[in-house]
């Protein structure tokens, strides 16, 4: 826990009873904690490297660490907890994926632990240890606090030894468990132990014609050359199958949360058999909903169609991923390049409510869990004549590239300081991040699909009005003067008004969306946009009145074309 982190009343008394889902967890581990009478708990999460690390990898080493400090908080840090983020780095690989360069070079070791076929990006020793570096730079950078285990080292070092002796002599047992899981031919085959080839180094796929519990060895048949091996199950000269082997390692280290996606519920179930059958307690957990891509396919490592972390930290900070990741874990999320600057304004809205809030709403609130219950203040710019600052959004940022064509994170600074002059990147890091953020996201997604239209008569008429109630505010007019001002225009016309708006009377009607989504489609080529009175505020009203000059002699829609 940080030190900074005091366990008051307030925040005890709201823990105790938050929904949020982290707490709801967490709340499962107190009660195992209070059955076995056990001091420390042991959290993992799994990463099969046989693939690059993409960000549902992420997801589950973020989320965890949420239930994790959900859980200190709730025994008040006198349960010792530790994270262990385990690579599955033994397996054998079974294809070649496709999202990596020297093909032909994996493709010669098919088979093989993926900790020794060759890296065919020629920076490590394996393919296993360069997709195991990838994970834990990304989960060094966001500080997570784990344990990197590797399924290579364990095995070999033979800190599973013990564990695989008894499930050797638990063979039948586990084979009663699997077995039906199964269709008559695959079970006919079936071993839970697949020995390493001594001579191929391949990881075999076959069927046991033997066994010595007490030598803890298994005999077995090349089926290609008919030559009969006995090899040891201990030592890293045999793995395990992968429900079995989840099982084992639950089991040998006594795992106790670990979390896994809806498309290994069945697995979860077997492998908590299995754990029983060997004596032990399945780990408590819950399961995740899936990732897809753009299509509304599943994300996958070997396919690549999904974000990497590397590509979403190229747009967005760390800190807008783990909000992406806290809201609604168990429901189905589209993952594609257009939810980061929601996920963004996400994160900053909550950043800014928190101070704000009461424990309840605190506990609640993403950013407590993101930042490990130590959210930093939001930061802000103060124009002239407000009398607080306030925050600048991802999408009002995208929007200033937009109606600058900057490429350059200097131009947007130019508008902000010509809003807040007091401000600038050294005083304000995580904007100055922020803003290149935005700049990258506006060149490759923005810019490309810009798109203008021109304004109708009705449009054109409002448009002018604009163009004179700005002209006509006095220099110290803040954010929130230019938004009344442009609601007062909008009000007036017809085609705008809003009856059903809150607090709307016959007198004084609200103003629908529309006569804002005119504004972004004609002025910014937009659907959507930021605050527009925000917007003006720093882009400058002289600026703004310019865009609308500009829009009406057509000149956007020209270019457009």
């Amino acid at each position: 826990m940080p030190a900074s982190l005091t366990f008051s009343p307030e925040l005890l008394d709201a823990a105790r009873v938050s929904p949020a889902w982290p707490f709801e967890e967490a709340k499962k581990l107190v009660k195992r904690v209070k059955d076995s009478g056990q001091t420390s708990v042991l959290f993992e999460t799994g990463y099969g490297p046989s693939g690059l690390p993409h960000i549902g990898t992420f997801g589950e080493v973020a989320r965890t660490s949420m239930v994790r400090r959900a859980f200190e908080v709730l025994t008040e840090g006198k349960i010792a907890t530790r994270l262990i983020a385990f690579s599955d780095d033994m397996d054998g690989l079974r294809k070649v994926p496709d999202n990596i360069p020297n093909k032909e070079l994996v493709a010669a070791h098919l088979g093989k632990p993926l900790t020794q076929v060759p890296d065919p990006f020629g920076t490590h020793d394996s393919f296993g240890a360069h997709n195991n570096a990838r994970l834990r730079a990304f989960l060094d950078a966001f500080g997570f606090d784990y344990e990197f285990a590797s399924s290579t080292d364990y095995y070999k070092g033979g800190r599973f030894d013990a564990a695989l002796k008894h499930m050797l002599a638990r063979y039948d047992a586990v084979m009663k468990i699997m077995l039906p899981s199964f269709r008559e031919e695959r079970a006919a085959t079936y071993s839970p132990f697949l020995p390493i080839h001594p001579k191929t180094g391949v990881v075999m796929q076959v069927a046991l014609t033997g066994m010595d519990a007490e030598a803890g060895t298994i005999d077995w048949v090349d089926p290609e050359t008919g030559e009969k091996f006995t090899s040891p199950v201990t030592g890293g000269h045999c793995k395990l199958q992968w429900k079995p082997d989840w099982a084992m390692r639950w089991y040998a280290l006594g795992v106790d949360y670990e979390m896994a996606g809806k498309d290994l519920i069945d697995s979860v179930k077997l492998s908590g058999q299995i754990v029983r059958a060997l004596g032990g307690r399945p780990p408590e957990g819950f399961n995740y909903e899936l990732f897809l891509d753009e299509k509304g396919q599943k994300i996958s490592k070997s396919k690549g169609n999904g974000l990497t972390i590397e590509e979403w930290l190229t747009y967005a900070s760390p800190e807008s991923l783990a909000q992406f990741m806290f809201q609604k874990p168990t429901a189905a999320k589209r993952l594609s390049f257009d939810v980061i600057p929601r996920a963004v304004d996400d994160y900053l809205n909550f950043l800014d409510a928190y101070q704000r809030q009461d424990w309840k709403n605190r506990l609640g609130n993403p950013v407590w869990h993101i930042h490990a219950g130590n959210p930093p203040p939001p930061e802000t710019l103060a124009h002239e004549g407000e009398a607080k600052g306030t925050s600048v959004s991802f999408s009002m940022l995208l929007n200033l590239a937009a109606v600058a064509n900057a490429e350059d994170p200097a131009v947007l600074w130019g508008f902000l300081r010509r809003y807040a002059p007091s401000a600038s990147p050294e005083n304000h890091p995580h904007l100055d991040k922020l803003v290149g953020y935005a700049v990258a996201y506006f060149r490759d997604f923005v810019k490309p699909a810009k798109q203008y239209r021109a304004a109708d008569e009705v449009e054109r008429e409002v448009l002018a009005k604009i163009d004179a109630v700005l002209g006509a505010l006095p220099h110290s007019a803040t954010a929130e003067d230019i938004q009344t001002a442009l609601y007062d225009v909008g009000r007036a016309v017809p085609r705008y008004q809003d009856f059903a708006a809150k607090n709307a009377t016959p007198e004084r009607p609200g103003v629908s969306n529309d006569f804002f989504n005119m504004l972004y489609e004609v002025l910014l080529g937009e659907k959507k946009g930021p605050r527009f009175g925000s917007f003006t505020a720093l882009y400058g009203v002289a600026n703004t009145r310019k865009l609308i000059d500009d829009a009406l002699a057509g000149a956007f829609v020209k270019s457009a074309a």
